[in-house]
């Protein structure tokens, strides 16, 4: 087990985070213990430059002292993970899950709107980790003719460059066990902007967990943080992580040329433009602005992969490690 960081001197034990609070860590050990956790001091200081060195799903070593103070001595190595911009702390990154599956992005064509930007980012974000995506478009039962229609189009693009789409209803049901039968096995993440009805759906899928919920603003037509911490449930042989409500992602760990590899129909258009670094913006002989031109490509989806290169010329977002 390669580590990032270890430091013991009591009696170690194994085990998997399943909560973090960003100041403690709930452990499920090797038997099936939970025990609350801290890390020490001088964890933050072992060359991982995030605002939270341990994230829910990473696998670690504990010791627990014969006070009973359990502290986290050691993680594991890390076979993915996802991250978006801390809050606070612009130049940061801040993990959001480690050793995933597969992630669930909850999005909503209204009440709120979640954006064609967000999306992508996020969905760049996993394919820069190799996570794949489901993206889980909720609220059904609202939705007037013209924002079904709005929503059948979304779908057809994201299922047309390859992504799993789900359209539930997580009030009357309606595609709920589509969601279920993706989750069996399977570490996934949920995530999306708050108030797009992430909590209710998790409360759908697990009946008994009650997980609190919120309104959105008339004001605004945003949604208010429902969810204040990660947790890993169980749940059809395998885990759901909840997570709070997020804003956005920068373009932590990607170069410049490598963006458009991360935008898997950008990706393959690029085969076709006249030079090997093009960036698809005002360079002769580019297949992928021929392929918006056409239509081949969604402008939505060039707008979003421009918007990222502007994340590097500003130099907004420094490198999770």
């Amino acid at each position: 087990m390669s580590v990032y960081f270890t430091q013991n001197k009591n009696i170690l034990d194994k085990g998997l985070v399943i909560r973090s609070t960003g100041s403690w860590y709930v452990v499920k050990t090797e038997d099936g213990r939970m025990i609350e956790c801290k890390i020490k001091g001088n964890f933050r200081l072992k060359g991982i430059r995030s605002t939270n060195p341990v994230a829910v799903g990473d696998n670690v070593s504990i010791s627990v002292n014969s006070e009973g103070t359990a502290f986290i001595t050691a993680i594991a190595e890390r076979r993915n993970y996802i991250i978006r911009r801390a809050s606070n702390l612009s130049r940061q990154s801040h993990i959001i899950a480690a050793n995933l599956d597969q992630c669930m992005l909850v999005v909503t064509v209204n009440y709120p709107e979640t954006s064609t930007i967000f999306i992508d980012r996020f969905l760049a974000s996993a394919e820069a980790y190799r996570i794949p995506v489901h993206l889980v478009f909720n609220k059904v039962d609202l939705y007037s003719e013209e924002e079904n229609r709005r929503l059948d189009a979304l779908v057809s693009l994201y299922t047309g460059i390859g992504y799993a789409c789900h359209k539930v209803s997580a009030l009357d049901g309606t595609g709920v066990d589509g969601v279920m039968k993706a989750l069996e096995g399977k570490i996934t993440l949920f995530s999306g902007n708050s108030g797009v009805g992430k909590s209710t759906l998790i409360n759908a899928i697990i009946p008994d967990l009650g997980l609190r919920t919120g309104e959105i603003s008339a004001v605004h037509n945003k949604g208010m943080h429902t969810t204040t911490f990660s947790e890993m449930f169980p749940v059809g042989g395998g885990y759901l992580i909840d997570t709070p409500g997020i804003k956005g992602f920068g373009t932590f760990d990607m170069e410049e040329e490598e963006v458009g590899h991360y935008f898997r129909e950008i990706f393959e258009y690029s085969a076709g433009c006249r030079y090997g670094n093009c960036t698809h913006r005002t360079e002769p002989g580019c297949a992928v602005r021929e392929a918006v031109e056409r239509h081949d490509i969604s402008e939505s989806r060039y707008i979003s992969y421009l918007n990222m290169l502007e994340d590097k010329d500003e130099g907004k977002y420094r490198a999770a490690y």
